[in-house]
């Protein structure tokens, strides 16, 4: 009974060895026949029997598995590369242990080819908005060259696009222990016939000017992007909820980059928002001013920080400064208008409130006057811009609103013929 027992188990193995070989045979035609839909079905159909086979065998199986899943990806498959890759490195590892290297400079070469088409994808997929494969893929080209970090900083970027935060971090701190840089040589010199500057490979620049085509060479170096890597984590985690990682992250990253002015806003909005530290989101405000004091742009974020907060003196006061730099700047000056529109838009709600006593009465006609004359205000802003900016859409439209809000009929049609087209 024991003997027929070994003489079934060995039949047993036959017969699996024997289906394990079909399978890879079928999966080869198949992808003969360019036919990667019917390999895959092969290679699958093989894959559970597979632990059993040799090394011989196995080899077979992961470098076709590798090109079958690699052709998948090239179609577009979803997780394709994954399994093409993990593929080639089953089969190098295989062959490392059985001393035997039939496939393994196959894989290696595909594996680099891999890594180009993965990039490629991953541009395709953020130009169609898939962020989330794009950030997956870039991520994966990392992982097959780590000397390639800058895969890893644009993984990064897309998962921030594609607001998955979490995976975003994960990509940012990741850079931050490996202390990533980023800054790179940009080789560029002069067309001497078109008298412009073109970007080149070192090589091909030096070369060019040999060969006096071009001439003044020269090498920039870009920013290192170690700030921007900071601030991004710090701002990851004030959207995540995350405040007191946020507050350290922030700490880090104003040590690596103290003057950047919009981290500083960002701390400070941090602390108004989600810690009700109105003392330090003064503090921060006030640094911020002192840093760039003829920055038009800081004033008007601190215009919309302290508006958010309707906090309107201090938010009138930063607007007014931005215009002061920058006298032509619409922004502020339409959002200078709107403090004064939003608090006579206030007053109406008392207004309805009342009733129809004589004081009401006299009170609704005083709080009337404040709002039109707040209303008045905030087009003699706009009629200032105007000067400037003539034609602007958005300063007519709003200089528009306010003149119809007013009851001004003359005023409105005048701004309401400019809208249209006419003088």
């Amino acid at each position: 009974m024991k003997t027929k027992f070994l003489i079934l188990a060995a039949l047993s193995f036959s017969l699996a060895s024997f289906s394990q070989k079909n399978e890879l045979k079928a999966a080869e035609k198949a992808m003969k026949a360019n036919n990667a839909a019917a390999a895959k079905s092969a290679i699958e159909s093989a894959a559970p029997l597979i632990g059993a086979a040799d090394d011989k065998v196995k080899a077979q199986y992961y470098i076709l598995r590798g090109n079958v899943y690699n052709k998948l990806a090239k179609s577009g498959e979803n997780g394709a590369f994954e399994h093409a890759i993990k593929a080639y490195n089953d089969l190098i590892a295989t062959e490392e242990a059985s001393g035997k290297a039939k496939y393994t400079i196959e894989a290696k070469q595909k594996l680099a080819l891999v890594s180009n088409d993965l990039v490629n994808s991953a541009i395709k997929d953020n130009e169609a908005e898939n962020f989330k494969q794009a950030a997956e893929k870039l991520y994966l080209g990392y992982t097959l060259s780590k000397k390639d970090t800058v895969y890893l900083y644009y993984a990064a970027s897309s998962a921030v696009n594609g607001k998955d935060y979490e995976t975003a971090l994960k990509y940012y701190n990741e850079l931050k222990e490996l202390n990533y840089d980023g800054s790179t040589i940009v080789y560029s010199a002069v067309d001497v016939k078109t008298g412009e500057r073109d970007v080149m490979e070192k090589a091909q620049r030096d070369l060019m000017v040999k060969s006096k085509a071009y001439k003044d060479p020269q090498e920039e170096r870009t920013p290192s992007k170690r700030a921007e890597i900071v601030k991004n984590i710090a701002l990851i985690y004030t959207q995540t909820g995350d405040d007191e990682k946020a507050l350290t992250a922030y700490k880090d990253a104003r040590a690596d980059n103290p003057n950047d002015v919009n981290l500083i806003l960002n701390e400070a909005n941090l602390y108004l928002n989600k810690l009700g530290d109105k003392d330090k989101f003064k503090a921060l405000m006030a640094e911020a001013a002192e840093i760039a004091p003829d920055n038009p742009d800081l004033f008007y974020n601190i215009g919309v920080i302290n508006m958010e907060q309707n906090n309107l003196e201090e938010a009138r006061k930063a607007y007014k400064r931005a215009i002061e730099i920058n006298p032509g700047y619409v922004n502020a000056q339409l959002n200078l208008s709107t403090t004064y529109v939003n608090e006579g838009n206030s007053l109406i709600d008392v207004m309805n409130e009342l009733g129809n006593t004589k004081s009401d009465i006299a009170k609704y006609d005083d709080l009337k006057k404040k709002k039109d004359d707040l209303f008045r205000e905030g087009s003699k802003v706009l009629e200032d811009a105007l000067k400037l900016n003539p034609g602007n859409q958005g300063i007519l439209t709003q200089l528009k609103n306010i003149y119809g809000a007013l009851g001004d009929n003359d005023s409105f049609m005048r701004v309401k013929k400019i809208l249209d087209g006419g003088e």
